[in-house]
């Protein structure tokens, strides 16, 4: 890296170090000879001024592209996820690398419930097989009673998350019609299943899915009965600006024993449930120390994994859009920086190529204010040459980011406005200093070096 970073500095001060070598070896001998500068004023300003355009140009195609990515990236991070992030802490465990058989998970939970409940500043725990954003997953094809099956190039599938009772509630995600998993959903009880909107909308549309039956892969169609039906809820990182996936969740208490399979699990895996998810009464602080007390006297084997707050896991998410967004910003004031130095090089260069013009012009009678217009004029020309040259480029830029602004306009006046702000602000900047100096020019002294 190091390398390549010396190769790259080293071609690019040998190209732009020939250029004014080249220029300078174009001035004319006699007029040099001569001392008259006004004869040479324009040779060469050309380059130097199509430089600082480009540079112009650029800097507002960053400064766009980042402004669009720092408003996608906040569009994300405000967005309703479906449920609460505030006072949830999610914890992370692993049963099955502690020993336990299915039999023995439905008791573990509620020792853990129990357990963690007790915790001063602890108001409810549920849990769950993945959380939301957590990253993990399972999934299903589904079969509705009194539907026809779904062909070979159908898509059935949906997402499964076994939970325990309380659940939503712990969550914060509201159940829109019918209930939750509660304690009534017991092994013996009615197989039951609690759906998304997206799942009521996939394979259901304009019917009402309370009431309603399903099956899964390895059971047999009807096998779980609607009982609720929750809000919408991003629970996969795929999700992010994209439809929701249809989702199902079922009771933890409840086996799925088909026949089909000698009588056993269709899937025990999923009763192996990872995240816990505590809610902390307001104004309340949990410690890991309490929470890996509590869950050493219900087993000591049974070790954490991770914990974390459920704000903290959510962001996680977007950790690569964060560092794109920054990125760009970086690169976007640093173009900016250098637009200014830019400019102000050759604001003060061409001001000191006409120092005689500005001190004839004030011994005709032009005051401070109109030398200091005339010199930001010029520069603001430049800038107005780059910004023609920008604006197309930036709204391809942004058409080109696309899939990166998660829905965000990819023509957004306000952000390209921001940025033609910013670009003129620090123009004034740059050429203020050199124009301002170039006022104070005596015009008997300019004269006079003339």
């Amino acid at each position: 890296m190091l390398l390549f970073a010396f190769g790259v500095s080293s071609i690019a001060g040998i190209a732009f170090g020939i250029a004014p070598a080249w220029l300078a070896a174009r001035v004319d001998p006699i007029e040099a000879l001569r001392g008259a500068s006004r004869s040479t004023a324009r040779a060469g300003s050309l380059p130097r001024k199509t430089l600082v355009a480009l540079q112009a140009a650029l800097s507002l195609v960053l400064l766009s592209a980042s402004g669009l990515l720092t408003a996608a990236l906040h569009s994300l991070e405000n967005q309703d996820f479906g449920f609460e992030q505030e006072r949830r802490i999610v914890a992370t465990m692993t049963p099955m690398f502690a020993g336990y058989r299915l039999d023995q998970l439905t008791p573990l939970y509620r020792r853990i419930r129990d357990s963690l409940a007790s915790i001063p500043g602890v108001s409810a725990v549920a849990l769950c097989k993945y959380s939301p954003l957590s990253g993990g997953g399972w999934g299903s094809g589904i079969w509705v009673d009194g539907h026809p099956p779904p062909g070979p190039r159908d898509d059935n599938s949906a997402s499964l998350n076994r939970v325990t009772a309380g659940y939503f509630d712990v969550i914060g995600n509201p159940i829109l019609r019918g209930r939750g998993i509660s304690e009534e959903d017991t092994p013996t009880a009615r197989h039951v299943a609690v759906i998304n909107e997206a799942f009521a909308q996939k394979f259901f549309r304009n019917e009402d899915p309370l009431g309603k039956h399903f099956g899964r892969d390895g059971l047999g169609p009807g096998h779980y009965e609607i009982i609720g039906v929750a809000k919408d809820a991003i629970y996969f990182p795929g999700n992010l600006g994209k439809p929701i996936t249809p989702m199902f969740f079922l009771p933890e208490a409840q086996h799925d024993i088909s026949p089909k399979a000698g009588a056993t699990e269709v899937s025990p895996g999923s009763h192996f449930l990872n995240d816990i998810v505590i809610v902390t009464s307001p104004g309340a602080s949990l410690s890991i120390a309490q929470v890996r007390q509590a869950m050493a006297s219900v087993d000591p084997d049974l070790s954490l994994a991770l914990l974390r707050p459920l704000k903290e896991q959510v962001a996680g998410q977007f950790r690569q859009q964060r560092l794109i967004a920054r990125l760009t910003s970086f690169f976007g004031v640093l173009s900016l920086v250098l637009a200014s130095i830019g400019l102000y090089g050759v604001t003060a260069y061409n001001t000191g190529r006409h120092v005689s013009e500005i001190g004839i012009r004030m011994a005709l009678g032009a005051n401070r204010r109109q030398v200091v217009r005339l010199i930001l004029r010029d520069a603001f020309r430049l800038i107005l040459i780059g910004l023609l040259i920008g604006l197309p480029v930036t709204f391809a830029a942004g058409r080109f980011l696309g899939n990166q602004l998660y829905g965000i306009n990819p023509y957004n006046p306000m952000v390209t406005l921001a940025a033609v702000l910013a670009l003129g602000l620090s123009t004034l900047i740059a050429s203020f200093v050199p124009a301002f100096r170039a006022s104070l020019t005596s015009p008997l002294e300019a004269l006079r070096a003339e």
